[in-house]
């Protein structure tokens, strides 16, 4: 039950990264709770901290570390008492919280597609023979690899602007990106089209925004159940269960997306050979109450297909 709710001479501390998306999703989940509670601004406080994979930006996630290298920092000074509460793009979360913390706070979900976005050409499927397209993800790149096997693909690693700026400087004539963080920073119009699910599957939890508390924080536990959206929780239910019974990591190129339809939850997920060469893909639809269990039963049917070398490189 909450005792306290916060004050501007007790504010509650928000911890997140400091890139523009990072900030809008930290400021997001501030104005919903001033909202919730009728609070002023300043009984939050957001507190910036930086975390390894924004300062190592010429490698590839694979190469320092994965998904941690998004949350590590944030996650410790959460443990340490630092911040009360840690706000965070549900797609760069590992499956597993380190002891003594917890997610069960979703805000609802943004667009899930991936965004097309290139200075010239139009569409995906416009692209020249051979063309360079940028991408960190290992999901987009084999999704690529499989659909067009002629492309260049470079690594394009970094923020929103970021990325713009290399496409800018010719390193790349297209890139994507996620319409979820275009949209939220005013920005959709740089996408030249949105790639729909049918066609390229998204990453497990991609446009859904988490906030992490400690596990024995009863006050603030009551505070974030105030502006849980339900909906989206049961869908990432689904969609991180397929993803830790895959041993998904920054590594294992994994698509899924679960959808909503009344009380019925329709779960598709996708497993691909990093090199594009083999994907293998299935679906699953059942009472959104058992969303973990048809998460993990759809996970089963993709690893019995897969050869035991499906991830390798080699």
């Amino acid at each position: 039950m909450m005792q306290n709710l916060p004050t501007p001479a007790q504010p509650l501390k928000i911890g997140t990264r400091g890139s523009p998306l990072a900030l809008w999703q930290a400021h997001e989940v501030r104005r919903s709770l001033m909202v919730a509670f009728d609070l002023p601004e300043e009984a939050f406080e957001i507190c910036v901290i930086k975390v390894t994979g924004d300062q190592i930006l010429d490698k590839a996630l694979k190469d320092i570390g994965g998904k941690g290298l998004f949350t590590r920092e944030i996650e410790e000074a959460l443990l340490d008492g630092g911040i009360d509460i840690a706000v965070h793009s549900m797609k760069d979360m590992p499956t597993i919280q380190p002891a003594g913390l917890i997610l069960d706070c979703y805000l609802p979900r943004e667009d899930v597609r991936d965004a097309f976005v290139s200075p010239g050409v139009a569409r995906l499927a416009d692209l020249p023979q051979g063309a360079v397209v940028g991408s960190s993800s290992l999901r987009r790149r084999a999704q690529l690899r499989l659909k067009r096997p002629d492309l260049q693909l470079v690594e394009f690693r970094g923020n929103v602007q970021t990325r713009m700026k290399k496409l800018q400087d010719g390193v790349a004539v297209a890139t994507f990106l996620a319409m979820a963080g275009l949209n939220r920073l005013g920005m959709a119009h740089m996408a030249r089209s949105a790639i729909e699910t049918d066609e390229m599957l998204p990453a497990v939890a991609q446009g859904a925004i988490g906030v992490e508390r400690r596990l024995d924080d009863a006050n603030t536990a009551a505070l974030l159940a105030a502006i849980h959206d339900t909906p989206t929780g049961l869908r990432l239910s689904a969609e991180r269960a397929m993803l830790a019974r895959l041993d998904g990591s920054c590594e294992t190129p994994i698509a899924g997306l679960a959808t909503l339809e009344g009380d019925t939850l329709h779960l598709r997920g996708e497993i691909l050979r990093p090199d594009g060469s083999d994907a293998i893909s299935g679906s699953r639809t059942g009472p959104a109450t058992d969303a973990a269990a048809l998460g993990i039963d759809l996970a089963e049917e993709l690893l019995s297909k897969a050869p035991a070398d499906f991830f390798s490189w080699r």
